[in-house]
């Protein structure tokens, strides 16, 4: 009986250290890989740093003839301007209203005044004659006047002014 215990006795020993090696295998070692490298992704890569958004293009201040405004209409990528008792706003941000389609196209390129004055789309408000004076809007009543005032502050309050609208053969005279 002595040989019968001594074999169990070298079992259960043998039986100790393979439960004990059983805790490194393989397989065990690539799952504890897998999962070390996993914390690591989540946890403790460092992050990378914000990027900041590019900056527009700076506008440079210009004067500009009716002529030389009409081009900045929206199409072909261009920004669109408009202008409002001689100052020219870009309300490109706003390409939806005054861009190509919107429901205030027809002022892009253009002096807006006397039609934002009369709450009036109608192009018989643009000026036609590109190369002639300006609108100077003095047959307009108070209460255009002041509606012409309200639709200038909004514009202020939304857009940059960019430059400014002469009639031609005045734009040298303000160099």
């Amino acid at each position: 009986m002595d040989y019968v215990q001594q074999r169990v006795a070298q079992f259960a020993s043998n039986a100790d250290t393979s439960s004990n090696n059983t805790l490194f295998t393989p397989l065990n070692g690539l799952l504890l890989s897998v999962l070390l490298y996993t914390a690591y992704a989540f946890f403790l890569r460092p992050t990378p740093p914000p990027q900041l958004p590019k900056e527009e293009p700076a506008i440079v201040f210009r004067t500009f003839t009716p002529r030389t405004l009409l081009p900045y209409n929206g199409e072909d990528g261009k920004p669109v301007y408009l202008a409002v008792r001689g100052r020219v706003f870009d309300v490109s941000r706003g390409r939806n209203f005054y861009g190509p389609g919107g429901p205030y196209a027809n002022f892009a390129g253009r002096d807006a005044s006397r039609g934002l004055a009369c709450g009036s789309f109608a192009e018989d408000m643009l000026t036609k004659d590109l190369d002639g004076p300006l609108d100077t809007l003095e047959d307009l009543g108070p209460s255009e006047l002041e509606a012409l005032r309200g639709w200038e502050e909004r514009f202020e309050e939304k857009y940059l002014v960019v430059g400014k609208l002469v009639a031609v053969g005045e734009e040298e005279k303000d160099k």
